[in-house]
């Protein structure tokens, strides 16, 4: 895809795109968690929501469906959403998979991008454009002890985009997520300004024009040492330990939860504006 200023200008009219139904597959990454938004379904917005919204913008018969569920690895959403998502015949299709499993421990990366590879060649038979997500470099986060595994699947992730003709939406470059304004208090998910920011990244990455504009996080306050530890302590005691002890219980933050858009329907209302949510 060639690289242009995809920013819709004031008055501009918005130029066609190829698509006319989307279906995102995926964790708690394309559900949305992390941007609270109480008017969608399920109660999140996310970068795919976003991403929809602009390829519904003066597109008519443009539909969306989000089968994304918080907490799935790679092969619960090859067995669980690959095939109804074909069922639903997109033209369109991401897929973000394999973060939650590179955080287990044990976690092989290329023992995943076979999986995904798969997956990949069934989701494109039809014709559809594939967007794979690789995932951001975790070097100054809270993940950073995975960076490397992460590296080996981004590589083996390209070679299953080149396979199969897909397109790849670069996380590990999108340098402005280094910012931890761009994270969710729980330092595991986006924050309502890093998904905006990948939102972005994901029309470029498909060459379509869009309203987004960036976002510039204004500067954090400088800490003490004592207010530094003392952050890490409550988030160690509110979100770290807790996952630990699912992990443990074999449970997942996605029991009970059902995708928050089953199937396709438009983003936009017969005058343009949102629909309502809820």
């Amino acid at each position: 895809m060639s690289d242009f200023n995809s920013l819709v200008k004031p008055g501009e009219p918005v130029q066609k795109h190829p698509w006319s139904r989307y279906v995102a597959l995926g964790d708690s990454f394309t559900e949305g968690i992390g941007d609270p938004e109480p008017r969608n379904p399920g109660g999140f917005r996310g970068w795919a929501d976003r991403v929809a919204e602009e390829l519904g913008r003066g597109h008519e018969d443009f539909a969306y469906a989000n089968l994304a569920i918080r907490g799935r690895l790679l092969q619960q959403i090859v067995d669980e959403q690959v095939g109804p998502c074909l069922e639903l015949q997109p033209d369109l299709v991401s897929i973000s998979a394999g973060g939650n499993d590179l955080i287990r421990p044990g976690g092989d990366p290329d023992l995943l991008a076979e999986k995904l590879d798969a997956a990949v060649q069934e989701l494109g038979s039809g014709g559809a454009t594939v967007v794979l997500f690789n995932g951001p470099d975790t070097a100054s986060s809270v993940l950073g002890r995975i960076r490397g595994k992460v590296a080996i699947y981004n590589e083996n992730l390209r070679t299953v985009a080149a396979r199969h003709d897909a397109i790849v939406a670069d996380m590990w470059s999108l340098r402005q997520l280094a910012d931890p304004q761009m994270w969710d208090e729980d330092r595991l998910h986006f924050s309502p300004l890093g998904h905006h920011t990948i939102a972005m990244m994901v029309l470029d990455a498909l060459n379509v024009q869009h309203t987004l504009e960036p976002l510039l996080p204004k500067p954090l306050p400088p800490r003490t040492w004592r207010e530094a530890r003392s952050s890490d302590l409550v988030w160690a005691r509110e979100y770290f330990v807790p996952w630990v002890i699912r992990r443990l219980r074999h449970q997942s933050s996605g029991d009970g939860i059902t995708p928050k858009r089953p199937t396709p329907g438009p983003v936009f209302g017969p005058t343009g504006s949102m629909l309502p949510r809820g």
